[in-house]
């Protein structure tokens, strides 16, 4: 990877670690963990891609086709846990509201 990318992917890793860590409520699990006589260590891993965008309007202009990614609407699978989780990152995942029969 080129300079830019690393660098851009550092300080992407660095604001996720921030938020994570200057979240209350995280804080507030460390101190249950501490006060039941444990010790918490966080391990979150992320899978960050980069397209280059020079390249893909190039392509274009000269006729060839480009794939535009569609947003992914279907979160039926995901649970509760999984959208509080993506929340806490900060990424909103379309809650589509079910009607108890």
């Amino acid at each position: 990877m080129d300079d830019v990318v690393n660098r851009l992917s550092r300080e992407l890793a660095d604001a996720m670690a921030a938020a994570v860590a200057d979240d209350h409520r995280v804080e507030a699990c460390h101190e249950k963990a501490r006060a039941a006589g444990y010790n918490i260590k966080v391990s979150i891993e992320a899978v960050i891609g980069f397209a280059n965008r020079a390249k893909r309007d190039r392509m274009a202009e000269a006729g060839v086709a480009v794939a535009k990614r569609a947003p992914v609407k279907d979160t039926s699978g995901m649970t509760s846990k999984d959208r509080r989780f993506l929340r806490s990152l900060r990424i909103a995942a379309d809650e589509v509201s079910q009607q108890v029969e």
